[in-house]
């Protein structure tokens, strides 16, 4: 990938907005019922699936997926040190099961994804 350094700095800010959102006293809400549950859906289902483009061996992802499920649970433990935020173990299984899916849909796409792009933007 000749634009790796640049696709790993919008997946570390990806992880920054996560923290700040999961941290922040007023975050964006989906107007839908159990709206903050697809968002951590799709929050970590985006980082997985970005971080799947990046790193393809098996062992890397499985790190990674770890991780981030990981940094999920801890974030839900601070959003509860707060005082102002809820703790809720839904939230963690909707942030693990982001991580699986994410996971899934760059398998499902070939994790080429970002290649495409780069081949597509610099020919």
């Amino acid at each position: 990938m000749r634009l790796r350094k640049l696709w790993l700095a919008i997946g570390y800010a990806l992880v920054a907005a996560i923290v700040y959102l999961s941290l922040t006293p007023r975050p964006p809400t989906l107007d839908i019922e159990q709206g903050d549950k697809l968002g951590h859906l799709l929050a970590y289902g985006t980082l997985m699936f970005w971080f799947c483009q990046l790193y393809a061996a098996r062992r890397s992802r499985i790190a990674h997926a770890l991780a981030f499920t990981a940094m999920g649970v801890a974030l839900e433990y601070a959003q509860r040190a707060t005082g102002y935020r809820h703790f809720e173990y839904l939230d963690m299984l909707a942030n693990a099961a982001g991580v699986a899916l994410g996971w899934a849909a760059a398998h499902l796409t070939g994790g080429e994804t970002l290649r495409r792009l780069e081949r597509a933007l610099l020919p």
